[in-house]
């Protein structure tokens, strides 16, 4: 009868403690309705691959000429490589394509991941939109031999629904000519915190971008001139090329979840602005590996925080690895600027097509 009565008592404290334990929030992650386009238009509505009706494209409003597309050798003499799935929509000119996003939260920002390639062999230019926000994303030049850029826009919800809406502004010699695209999705980015002991946010690049599951890409993060709102919260992408968000599942991270991968050289930088006191010494400390992509060549990332710099190089095989390295710095003012970029280029041991660098990662600072 004790051990009954004992019983009923601990299952009461474990439901009251159910109860009283917050929800853990959750946030928007995934594709978008019909993102990877694997549901096709019905065949009355496509005249050979152009869709043809506003609304034919299951989930998608369209404009212009916009194609359903297979993988592979094309009518026309053209292969698109389509990576991420057997379908795609080619955007021709003054094309687009466009779906209203619901329940999304005021004042949040939000990060749409999404495949695009170029499948002419002309300058072309996808202009991505939402919550009144637009980005000109130049896709000239590729930075994947196998038609697998993947890229990333934020933007900030301004009201609990939006529009967003991937459109070719351009005008080519070749009407049919355009961006592909092949996989589109959202991710709600959670709230911004410190880490105990660090001065640093996100330094560990553990909030990101939604990366594709079953895709081993990484995600293209614009720079600063394209995507004013980061995809990669708390950092800025400062250079003329982007860097490249990479999950440990389909890469070696040195530690966590995520890292960075200086993809574009000397052209390729991010920083971060901390809060400083004058005067103060700090110590800087980060990791540099390779990402285990078959990424060869002696690295190195050059590290700037107040005046002073480090060099750490790694030489790298392509199998994976990492190197710790430091830096102390005394503060000049109330703001110090940290900045990390690859000094050198580097492609694939046996594909000088793709573009590769040194991997960042573990970016912590603190007050000695």
């Amino acid at each position: 009868m004790a051990c009954l009565l004992f019983l009923c008592v601990l299952s009461s404290m474990l439901l009251h403690s159910q109860a009283a334990a917050p929800a853990r929030p959750r946030y928007l992650d995934g594709f978008l309705a019909n993102g990877n386009f694997e549901q096709r238009p019905s065949p009355s509505n496509l005249k050979k691959t152009v869709i043809i009706g506003k609304y034919s494209l299951p989930k998608w409003e369209i404009s212009g000429m916009v194609e359903y597309v297979s993988g592979g050798p094309q009518p026309d003499g053209f292969y698109f490589a389509i990576p991420r799935g057997a379908h795609a929509a080619r955007l021709g000119n003054e094309a687009s394509i466009s779906q209203t996003i619901i329940n999304l939260k005021p004042g949040r920002v939000y990060s749409l991941t999404f495949a695009a390639t170029r499948t002419c062999a002309q300058d072309e230019v996808l202009r991505v939109s939402a919550s009144n926000r637009s980005s000109d994303l130049p896709i000239q030049t590729l930075y994947s031999s196998d038609g697998g850029d993947t890229y990333a826009f934020a933007f900030v919800a301004t009201l609990s629904r939006t529009k967003v809406t991937f459109h070719n502004p351009g005008v080519q010699e070749d009407p049919a000519c355009g961006p592909l695209l092949d996989a589109i999705a959202i991710k709600e980015m959670p709230p911004l915190r410190y880490t105990k002991g660090n001065l640093v946010k996100n330094g560990g690049f553990e909030i990101g971008p939604h990366v594709f599951k079953n895709y081993s890409t990484g995600v293209l993060l614009l720079p600063k001139i394209h995507d004013i709102i980061s995809p990669l919260p708390g950092w800025i992408v400062e250079s003329l090329k982007p860097a490249k968000y990479i999950d440990s599942k389909h890469f070696s991270v040195p530690k966590g979840l995520a890292a960075i991968e200086l993809v574009g050289g000397r052209e390729t930088a991010i920083a971060q602005i901390i809060r400083t006191v004058p005067n103060k010494v700090y110590s800087l400390s980060f990791t540099v590996g390779d990402g285990k992509n078959d990424c060869h060549g002696s690295m190195m990332v050059e590290a700037f925080a107040g005046k002073e710099t480090v060099k750490m190089k790694y030489e790298s095989t392509g199998k994976g690895g990492f190197k710790p390295a430091s830096l102390k710095f005394t503060a000049t003012s109330s703001r110090t600027r940290l900045t990390f970029y690859s000094a050198f280029y580097h492609t694939k041991l046996n594909d000088y097509g793709h573009f590769c660098g040194p991997v960042l990662d573990d970016v912590k600072v603190w007050y000695i």
